[in-house]
């Protein structure tokens, strides 16, 4: 018992009437305690022959009760002691339940893994430990807290043998069973949410009789993983209220987010009074700002000195005031803000941790491909970067969502796998490994106040298979708040969908992928919003020199074409070069409130002059 407890039970001591008119008796206070949430309470009838305990009500552990310690009934080989429910009110606890210690009222020393997830080492900066496998018995020595409205743990402390591999993995077959009982324990802390009381339980798919024969007949012919594998049961999804919080004015994420891209130079986020006019004039409510590009760092972040100090090198020194100014302006004129990160393709990341790169088997080097290193998408230090990374963004600037791009590992990889090594320390497919670190972002990330939305390419919506780099559409969507699909016309190979040229043909084309992201929203119990990157540049001289323009009316018509089968959330425009003239050429794309459009516009060659 701390001391303010103390000196609150000694303090609070008084007397009180017995239910039979005794002497008066001691109140003192203790704290409810069980192994599960809720704890009971019994009658007991002291007119009785022969005394028994009635179960008469429940209450959540941690509840801090009035307490007569010399009012005990001894029933079956259990006391039970008098407490306090109202005036002139009483019932009885079991003494097994109450304690004088709030840090001892969490009763349960053993718990199950339902979903594979990270076990933090240190929760201060989201180190990961290890993984706990699905199944995994864990061993539990502590917790952080319990909400007082549920008696439901938030992260249980735990204890474990450090065996380099995940919990619940199979042991090593050359280690001794003597050898591996010496090995040193580890301690961390996994969120309660992910565990349950049962082992036969936790090794349970969510709803098997829908999910496992949907999930378990999609392909892998590529290598990503099989679908079956991942985690459905339904993930919560937050709603942060707009307003002050952690110094900063925060805005509530609008139902349909009208988007505009802002890359991070001097030149655009330094212009940011410009996009401000700009958008006031139309309906945009929403920007999506760069904080850090594969390459760009967009200011010296303390997160950057700590785990990457070619990135922190490189930002410009301008960059924390810039920053400062945009998104306090932005929040000012009632726009929600949303910072951009760039995961799994980041060559300053690896520069300075080689070990975490995917590295070619014949060197030893990390690989070059696609004009980047990449860091490896098993490698808990790149997600730990990343996160603590966003975290800081969101404490230092206020901003009110992180958006991560190329949460992937990377593509046109099949012709060389045999030939690289991921270092995938526990034995992960991909799929696997994209979806834990989105579970683990939005958890570390939900805890500061902001929503997490993932980018993904437009080919992971297509139904049957996994991707080879290991994005597959429900289990992302399962996790994540928002998603954030790819699917540029330009993109699309002539004839796709059964289009000709569909780079040519925007509504059709983005109506076309839309009904296959409905499908796959379908297959996932909780899915997240949809807010897709639409074209906003000129069709590529590589891909048609004779390509139509994206400027307003068919920027217009990409929109039109996912609110067509019901695509509502919002789109973000993906221009590059962030260019405020053309922009403001677009300027009319952006004036439509798509959502609360008449149906008899969502069709086929609708432009703007049928607005």
């Amino acid at each position: 018992m701390n001391i303010l407890s103390r000196i609150l039970a000694i303090s609070s001591l008084f007397a009180v009437s017995s239910c039979g008119g005794q002497p008066q008796e001691e109140v003192e206070y203790r704290w409810l305690a069980s192994s599960r949430p809720t704890a009971i309470l019994f009658s007991i009838d002291d007119e009785a022959e022969q005394l028994s305990a009635t179960p008469s009500d429940t209450l959540f552990r941690g509840s801090r009760l009035q307490v007569i310690p010399s009012q005990l009934r001894k029933i079956d080989k259990k006391t039970y002691v008098m407490v306090k429910r109202a005036r002139k009110t009483f019932a009885f606890a079991l003494a097994e339940n109450l304690t004088e210690d709030s840090t001892k009222v969490v009763l349960e020393k053993k718990v199950y893994v339902r979903s594979a997830s990270s076990v933090l080492s240190d929760t201060a900066t989201s180190k990961i430990g290890t993984l706990a496998e699905k199944g995994a018995a864990l061993n539990v020595i502590g917790f952080d807290r319990i909400d007082p409205l549920t008696g439901k743990v938030n992260r249980y402390k735990i204890r474990y043998k450090s065996t380099g591999k995940a919990i619940g993995a199979q042991p090593d077959s050359t280690m001794s069973a003597k050898a591996l009982k010496n090995l040193p324990n580890a301690e961390g802390w996994i969120y309660a949410k992910y565990t349950v009381y049962d082992q036969a339980e936790a090794k349970l798919n969510y709803m098997a009789e829908k999910y496992d024969s949907i999930h378990g007949a999609v392909r892998n012919p590529f290598g990503g993983g099989k679908a079956i594998g991942l985690d459905f049961f339904p993930h919560e999804k937050p709603v942060f209220k707009g307003g002050e919080r952690d110094g900063h004015k925060h805005v509530a994420m609008p139902a349909a987010c009208y988007s505009l891209y802002l890359n991070f130079s001097p030149a655009v986020v330094g212009n940011i009074e410009a996009y401000i006019r700009l958008a006031k004039e139309t309906k945009i409510n929403t920007f999506v700002i760069d904080i850090k590009d594969n390459q760009c760092p967009g200011y010296k972040a303390e997160a950057m000195r700590l785990y990457s100090p070619t990135n922190y090198a490189r930002a410009g020194k301008k960059g924390e005031a810039l920053y400062e100014k945009a998104v306090r302006r932005l929040h000012e004129e009632g726009f929600y803000v949303v910072g951009r990160i760039t995961c799994f393709k980041d060559s300053y990341f690896v520069k300075d941790h080689p070990e975490s790169a995917i590295t070619d088997l014949s060197t030893g080097e990390p690989l070059f491909h696609n004009k980047s290193e990449w860091p490896s998408a098993f490698d808990r230090a790149c997600w730990q970067f990343n996160v603590e990374l966003a975290k800081e963004s969101v404490r230092r600037f206020g901003f009110d969502e992180i958006n991560f791009d190329y949460v992937r590992f990377p593509d046109r990889m099949t012709r060389i796998e045999d030939h690289i090594d991921y270092h995938n320390r526990y034995g992960e497919s991909k799929v696997q490994a994209i979806q834990r670190f989105v579970t683990y972002a939005c958890d570390e990330i939900h805890a500061v106040g902001a929503y997490v939305s993932i980018d993904v390419f437009g080919e992971c919506a297509s139904p049957g298979y996994t991707t080879a780099y290991g994005q597959y559409w429900p289990a992302l969507s399962n996790v994540a708040d928002v998603m954030c699909g790819m699917p540029y016309p330009d993109h699309f190979s002539d004839g796709f969908y059964g289009i000709s040229k569909p780079w040519n043909h925007p509504f059709e084309i983005l109506s076309a992928w839309g009904k296959r992201v409905v499908g796959r929203q379908n297959e996932t119990p909780s899915p997240a919003k949809v807010r897709t990157w639409v074209q906003a540049y000129h069709v590529m001289k590589y891909v048609d020199k004779n390509g139509i323009d994206y400027n307003a009316e068919n920027i217009a018509k990409e929109v039109r074409g996912l609110c067509s089968v019901g695509l509502k959330d919002g789109y973000i425009t993906w221009l590059s070069s962030s260019n405020i003239e053309r922009y403001e050429m677009q300027k009319e794309a952006f004036c439509i409130d798509y959502r609360n459009e008449p149906d008899s516009l969502l069709r086929p060659g609708i432009g703007l002059n049928k607005q």
